[in-house]
């Protein structure tokens, strides 16, 4: 920071409470990533436990941090659909509506190459039940030319204000961190 640079944390949550406040004074925003819903799927795919990472995004919230939840959707592990929602449910009340949720697609790899990639109705789903939880800013990643799948869309005037494929921006439509149509806030590190 004292050479003005940001700094972002790529996590997958494990961090105690108070090493992971005293991190947060240094943290300009955080990846972290949600691999699951359930403790014993955690511990099959992840040889850990779901608890310790709710901490990390509610300390996360408590203490300003700007960050962003991704859950990769693999197959016969995290693709139950009543599973996201109550993963939805749970963001929605513990964190707040306007913490971007990211799903990505699975693609077989390492000890799970006997699993298919992750179908894309499904990932749609996903997206479908936590916006129905109340989340604002879900997308789905790992999809190349899925429509609107990067797309964060203004909640008051319903206008697309970042349009992605992927990692490129296609179009940006924020002025001083407001919808450049309505002039709504937009949550993020607009800077």
């Amino acid at each position: 920071r004292e050479k003005r640079l940001r700094n972002i944390l790529v996590t997958s949550g494990y961090i105690r409470e108070k090493p992971l406040t005293a991190l947060c004074r240094h943290l300009d925003g955080a990846h972290v990533d949600l691999k699951g819903f359930e403790d014993d799927v955690y511990g099959k795919l992840n040889s850990g436990q779901l608890q310790p990472v709710l901490d990390t995004l509610e300390v996360l919230k408590r203490e300003g941090v700007w960050f962003e939840v991704i859950n990769l959707v693999v197959p016969t592990y995290t693709d139950r659909l009543d599973v996201i929602k109550r993963m939805g449910d749970w963001m929605a009340q513990s964190l707040g509506p306007d913490v971007p949720l990211h799903f990505s697609r699975f693609h077989p790899a390492h000890r799970l190459t006997q699993l298919p990639p992750t179908p894309v109705d499904v990932l749609l789903k996903a997206r479908t039940i936590a916006a129905s939880a109340g989340l604002r800013y879900v997308y789905i990643g790992n999809v190349p030319g899925l429509r609107d799948a990067g797309t964060t869309v203004c909640p008051a005037c319903k206008k697309p204000v970042i349009e992605r494929d992927i990692y490129r921006i296609k179009a940006l439509h924020i002025k001083d961190g407001q919808c450049a149509f309505c002039r709504t806030p937009i949550p993020g590190r607009w800077a």
